[in-house]
């Protein structure tokens, strides 16, 4: 089976090609602003990133006409259950209005189900960010105006679960995770028997990240918001791009932390320990939506290439569950696999209503 896979991101187009579960080639394709700024929305995109991707491709000896079927990156759609999705019009539509907001994943689905429809092949998604499986439990916030909703790293999560499964020699459904994503945006999640039941997304709540404020005081923040110091947009960046570390170190480079923390910097190891009780507190916390059985305790995202990080992380949390590190994100892997499990016949596609 030959899988082109789609990532669009805000300054790239990340493409890969699969044979079976082998990638045997990928490329990066970058983008200046000077190249966006001609474009109002992410959809006005569309041909100028195509054409990139079949030029790629083309100069790479892979000819379109190869492909048994191509996946592209979910985007901000309606909430649905975890899967692989075919692409419909409906599915595109959605995503063309920008129903849950403006973001390059939006433009995956497009460029797969163009590509594929011209060479007369199937087109999916794969749990994208608005994969919602959240037990009704899980939504009440404590004011009825606000009601808790699922955006967290829904591909990368289910990927890494369904790795360690293997490894256990079950699959993703047969066991309880509790998986922290650790990126420029974090996220913690109870998985049960091959759902995310409940989770924490470092926008709203959670743990701070390099560049999220994660969950606030509540009180303080009022004040905060009504003080005349900041502006809504000026306090939505505050919380979304400049919290975090980089609010209190100035930096949102983790390893650059680490150094100032070897050279003796106290503010920044202070900083530092905070992140990691904070985000072994959030694991903790998910243990109790487990009823405490909680097979394995996954560490991923970037920030769990640190040693630092994962090995206090891990000597807080490992009474609850054994620890595992899978350090990075699967995307394009998980992409690919699990359009596979389509075209083999192990999953059947889901459908976008």
């Amino acid at each position: 089976m030959n899988i082109l896979v789609i990532n669009p991101g805000g300054t790239s187009t990340k493409i890969s090609v699969f044979k079976g579960k082998e990638e045997v080639f990928k490329k990066n394709i970058s983008h200046t602003q000077a190249d966006l700024n001609d474009y109002n929305t992410v959809f006005e995109q569309y041909e100028y990133r195509k054409r990139l991707i079949i030029n790629t491709l083309k100069e790479n000896n892979f000819p379109i006409e190869t492909f048994h079927c191509v996946v592209g990156r979910g985007g901000l759609m309606k909430p649905i259950a975890g899967g692989t999705y075919a692409v419909n019009d409906r599915m595109i539509e959605d995503l063309r209005n920008a129903i849950n907001g403006e973001h390059a994943s939006n433009l995956g689905s497009v460029l797969a189900k163009n590509i594929g429809d011209e060479i007369g092949v199937p087109s999916f998604v794969v749990d994208p960010v608005s994969v919602d499986e959240f037990q009704d439990i899980s939504r009440i916030t404590g004011l009825s105006d606000i009601e808790k909703a699922s955006w967290l790293h829904s591909l990368n999560h289910k990927a890494v679960c369904r790795k360690s499964a293997e490894k256990m020699g079950g699959k993703y459904e047969d066991y309880n995770f509790i998986v922290a994503h650790l990126g420029s945006g974090i996220s913690i999640v109870a998985h049960s028997n091959g759902k995310m039941i409940d989770g924490s997304g470092g926008r709203s709540d959670g743990p701070f990240s390099p560049e999220r404020s994660g969950g606030i005081l509540t009180y303080p923040l009022i004040k905060l918001c009504y003080s005349g110091k900041y502006t809504e947009s000026e306090m939505i960046n505050k919380v979304s791009n400049i919290g975090g570390m980089y609010d209190y170190l100035g930096t949102k480079d983790m390893i650059e932390i680490e150094e100032r923390i070897k050279s003796g910097d106290a503010k920044a190891k202070l900083i530092m320990d905070s992140f990691i009780y904070q985000v072994s507190k959030e694991i903790a916390m998910y243990g109790a939506s487990l009823y405490g059985k909680v097979d394995k305790i996954i560490l991923t995202g970037g920030i769990a290439h640190s040693e630092l990080i994962t090995s206090e992380v891990t000597k807080r949390v490992s009474y609850l569950a054994p620890v595992e590190i899978i350090p990075g994100e699967m995307e394009m892997e998980a992409l690919a696999l699990g359009a596979l499990r389509v075209l083999s016949g192990q999953e059947d596609e889901k459908i976008y209503k």
